[in-house]
């Protein structure tokens, strides 16, 4: 072979080989950026900022020297009431402290400390439970109240007058398996803007024998010392 056909062969070997290392260079550098890529993310991909939740999961936050409620009442004789309290539930099925009739939860109005809770059988319980409860009920204290099943069967007329006191609109004609729920306190001078009733009425029931559950949220305003 001729030295000028070596030169030939050894310089399209050359060139051949330079092209292949450029070629597989170029894709393994494309080929880490895309991986760099995928695993860092495109700006798309990156977890939103989530808003900060509310306290009791409220629509929205309360105002300051105030606080955060929700409750709901029982759901026929199945799904038993519950009562959030500024981001503690203070009464559910869940913490086993719900029962039939009346269930109540006191809380300190000016620390929001919850200081006592209790359920009192409506249907075949001892009336004088209830109110002894509600007489020792003290000033400065919130009270809230969701029924469950049924809850005046055995209500009279001591107890209707005691829970109107703490402001209520409705318990003088609460009646076999209505609903109601209701924050109070002793010595309002005006009722209470957080109550709700629902008249069992078996033309509008939600449910077989009983009406639907209620459900309120919202934001009390503390006591002041």
């Amino acid at each position: 072979m001729r030295l000028t056909g070596v030169i030939r062969v050894a310089a399209l070997l050359f060139v051949l080989g330079a092209t292949w290392l450029f070629v597989r260079t170029y894709f393994d550098t494309q080929r880490k950026v895309i991986s760099l890529r995928s695993w860092l993310g495109s700006s798309t991909d990156l977890p939103k900022a989530q808003p900060p939740r509310n306290k009791c999961e409220l629509k929205k936050s309360c105002p300051k020297n105030s606080f955060a409620f929700r409750i709901s009442s029982g759901a026929a004789n199945v799904v038993g009431p519950s009562m959030c309290f500024e981001n503690t539930i203070l009464m559910s099925g869940v913490k086993n402290n719900i029962g039939r009739g009346l269930n109540i939860a006191l809380v300190n109005g000016t620390t929001g400390q919850l200081l006592k809770t209790d359920s009192f059988d409506m249907y075949s319980g001892d009336i004088k439970e209830l109110l002894n409860f509600l007489k020792a009920i003290e000033g400065g204290i919130i009270v809230i109240v969701a029924t469950y099943d049924d809850p005046a069967t055995k209500l009279n007329d001591e107890a209707r007058t005691l829970l109107t006191g703490l402001g209520s609109s409705y318990a003088s004609k609460l009646a076999f398996r209505d609903n109601w729920i209701f924050i109070g306190a002793k010595g309002l001078q005006v009722k209470s803007p957080y109550e709700q009733y629902l008249k069992n009425d078996a033309a509008k029931n939600k449910y077989e024998g009983w009406p639907e559950i209620l459900e309120m949220e919202g934001c009390i305003p503390r006591k002041m010392d």
